[in-house]
């Protein structure tokens, strides 16, 4: 764990600028593949299930809200993880990391155990929910319900990848990304083109592929040399460190939770419109959160950072992280939107060459892009409060700016001008709001301030 201290280190003494770029890389390329090798769940249906192709791109666009409320609520929860493990390592505390470690990884197993069986147990009426056209129903319900038996192991990665993130290292997840994805294409193809199987089959990738990504993750913390090596002795939930992590986790979480709230109920409205927009929808939606990783890596890096000095101590390079943040996320965001919407229409046809879906996914791709710099500002702001523990008034805010606005269009707009287009315009109107309310909030709390004049006054 070498690497690990020494990055460590890194984050509270020299330039910040260039660590932080070597920490949102890896960040970006993870979540980018991870999308990509999703992306294939997709592509591999699309072209390999003959005239079935259409249906099963909707039935797997279908369950992206669904699965996104559930993920995006446990990853969400990880941050808590993240930022206490960041404190911890600012502050030299080992025995508070290796506490977290432990509780993380049991909590996470429990949780997931929970929501699988939930979910099973409430499938038919959740996807009933969605107002899902009757030709998509069936297998929407079956990747649902592969996907979620095997909810457990794709939380366990996340949390794992919490870990890494909050000790500095983000360069191991991106290893373990890489072997478990390209195992996860080899298993669509051998599912769908070999097995002739449709939506289970490339669930069932996604599935065992994450599993293989936690294993290669405990391996990894179980190193020799690791602060945080796993013992089935200290396999245990600490309730005080469990209390820290929900205290920061669970509005990280409700915050993640909206997004996923609201476009299920953009999803259902985007399925009134039948198949086609759909699948155009669904294949959009899959290049567009490729951008999204890359400033989203920025947001990350302002957490671990943040947590890490304001752990140590050192308040000045707090707001110097905020700043870089944003200054270097803006740079690269404009340069991935450039680059994707250059080859926009080309990547759409790799998903689906029917013209029709080609056009309306290019209408959501650009109107998508047009709010990704909101994003970038109230995510970064978001992250930067986060690392000096302030998690509530960051979730309240997101509820506000995206969950109000979105349920209020969708109900009160929608059904006026039932059009993509008018679906779509509720993204840059949603973002824009949560940008200017995160940024009026960080304005009045100004945190940095606050810690540095306490230090003041007890000198």
């Amino acid at each position: 764990m070498e690497q690990e201290k020494k990055q460590a280190e890194g984050m509270f003494e020299g330039s910040l600028w260039d660590k932080i770029l070597k920490y949102a890389f890896p960040l970006a390329a993870t979540g980018i593949l991870q999308q990509l090798f999703n992306a294939a769940d997709i592509a591999v249906v699309g072209r390999f299930t003959g005239e079935k192709g259409a249906l099963a791109m909707a039935a797997v666009g279908a369950n992206s809200p669904l699965v996104g409320l559930a993920l995006n609520l446990f990853m969400g929860i990880s941050l808590g993880t993240n930022v206490i493990i960041a404190n911890s390592v600012g502050s030299g505390d080992e025995k508070a990391i290796r506490k977290a470690a432990h509780t993380s990884i049991v909590f996470a197993v429990l949780s997931g155990l929970v929501l699988a069986v939930l979910a099973e147990g409430f499938s038919g009426m959740i996807m009933r929910s969605q107002r899902i056209p009757d030709e998509v129903f069936p297998m929407a319900l079956l990747y649902f319900r592969v996907y979620m038996f095997g909810i457990p192991v794709v939380i366990l990665y996340n949390f794992i990848s919490a870990i890494f993130r909050g000790l500095g290292n983000t360069r191991t997840p991106l290893i373990a990304l890489i072997f478990s994805g390209i195992l996860n294409v080899i298993l669509n193809l051998i599912f769908v083109i070999l097995l002739h199987r449709t939506v289970e089959g490339v669930a069932a990738a996604t599935v065992i592929s994450s599993g293989v990504s936690s294993i290669i993750l405990l391996v990894a913390l179980n190193r020799p040399a690791s602060p945080v090596r796993i013992k089935r002795s200290e396999l245990k939930i600490d309730g005080h460190i469990l209390a820290r992590i929900l205290r920061i986790g669970i509005p990280a979480g409700l915050q993640s939770s909206v997004f996923g709230f609201a476009n299920i109920l953009i999803q259902s409205a985007i399925n009134s419109l039948g198949t086609i927009v759909m699948a155009a929808s669904s294949a959009a939606f899959n290049i567009e959160v490729f951008v999204y990783q890359v400033f989203n890596s920025f947001a990350q890096a302002a957490t671990t950072f943040v947590g890490q000095n304001f752990g140590a101590g050192r308040i000045k390079r707090c707001k110097r992280t905020l700043f870089l943040c944003l200054g270097e996320g803006a740079v690269f965001l404009g340069m991935a939107i450039a680059l994707v919407l250059f080859f926009g229409k080309r990547m759409l046809s790799l998903f689906n060459p029917d013209p029709q879906v080609v056009e309306v996914g290019y209408i959501r791709l650009l109107l998508i892009f047009s709010a990704y710099y909101f994003s970038l500002t109230y995510e970064t702001l978001s992250g930067y409060l986060r690392g000096f523990g302030i998690s509530v008034i960051p979730a309240v805010l997101t509820m506000i700016g995206v969950c109000g606005v979105r349920i209020t269009w969708i109900y009160a707009v929608f059904p006026r001008y039932r059009t993509f287009a008018n679906i779509m315009l509720v993204y840059p109107l949603s973002l824009a709001t949560t940008a200017v309310l995160l940024l009026a909030a960080t304005l009045v709390l100004r945190p940095a301030r606050k810690w540095m004049r306490s230090e003041t006054a007890s000198d």
